[in-house]
């Protein structure tokens, strides 16, 4: 895949999940990166060597020394306070992080003059109880817990600032991404979570009937899209997805065949906040970037436990 042209990158969240994996794609491409994260989520050992790292959080108005020293002409902006159930018992902690944070980066973009943020945002939480499946970019956003709504008003805002500041932007969102380095103690990433009891030998919980739909998509696949969308240089909103339906069941019966699991799950009640279904439309990816997953389901599910069994092996 061609690189767009080598810039000093900026990118927040660079130890979590998906930060860690673009930070090292970015690098393998030749861009200067500087990670911004405060490790609450992200870890060390994500941290690639040939970045440069500082522990600070996106709320600590005294990144803008960071902005002013490393001058990024680009900034990813991948860190955040994750977990959407438990922005419904604390909505102002999540607004904090998911919207005063942010947009303490973006204010920053604006006085140093950054050409570009990408966002990661959430097409399994904004569009919230949507009727239509797989849902389309131009599907009318209705989130339903305060974490999608954190997400949504972001977006809004690097609209505004694209109007008002031409700072161009591109909000990926993703849905489900799973794979190696995920962390499974978290709420989010059943997965992961899945995977690491179930090699350890410890029984699962689903919440309510397992029946509940998401959209998985294999994090090098996520990543990839993620690159080619900023190599055609669009602006505004893309769905970063597989378009496919996949129950909390199905993932946990596959990763049983893939790991020799024997326990049932146990079931709890579901709690308030959690979406029935979701999947997102890639029409759009596709035709903008001709892109399309290359992992299906099965395969992704693979990778990701054989990640785990070398973790527990060390």
């Amino acid at each position: 895949m061609k690189s767009f042209s080598k810039k000093n990158i900026l990118v927040t969240g660079g130890a979590g999940f998906i930060g860690s994996h673009l930070v090292d794609n970015l690098l393998e491409q030749g861009h200067k990166v500087v990670i911004i994260d405060n490790l609450s989520a992200g870890k060390k050992e994500n941290i690639n060597a040939r970045a440069k790292f500082y522990k600070k959080d996106i709320t600590d108005f005294k990144i803008g020394n960071i902005f002013r020293k490393e001058k990024p002409e680009m900034v990813f902006h991948f860190a955040a306070h994750i977990e959407a159930r438990q922005s419904v018992k604390d909505p102002i902690f999540d607004a904090k992080a998911n919207i005063l944070g942010s947009l303490n980066i973006l204010e920053n973009c604006r006085s140093v003059g950054v050409k570009k943020i990408v966002f990661a945002s959430s097409g399994g939480e904004i569009y919230g109880r949507a009727k239509v499946m797989p849902t389309p970019e131009d599907y009318l956003p209705c989130p339903l817990s305060p974490y999608g709504v954190a997400k949504l008003a972001f977006e809004k805002y690097l609209d505004s600032y694209f109007m008002m500041y031409n700072i161009g932007y591109l909000a990926l969102r993703y849905g489900n991404v799973y794979g190696p380095r995920q962390n499974p103690f978290g709420e989010a990433g059943v997965v992961a979570i899945f995977a690491n009891n179930m090699l350890q030998g410890k029984q699962c919980v689903i919440h309510g009937s397992g029946k509940q739909t998401k959209d998985y998509i294999f994090i090098d696949d996520a990543i990839k899209v993620t690159m080619a969308a900023c190599n055609k240089n669009i602006n505004g909103i893309i769905n970063v997805a597989t378009g496919r339906e996949t129950s909390v069941m199905e993932i946990f019966n596959k990763l049983k065949k893939i790991t020799g699991f024997k326990k049932e799950a146990k079931h709890i009640p579901l709690p308030t906040g959690v979406l029935k279904r979701g999947a997102l439309s890639i029409k759009k990816a596709k035709r903008a970037i001709r892109w399309q997953p290359q992992y299906n389901l099965d395969k992704g599910l693979s990778s990701t436990v054989d990640w785990f069994k070398k973790q527990h092996e060390k």
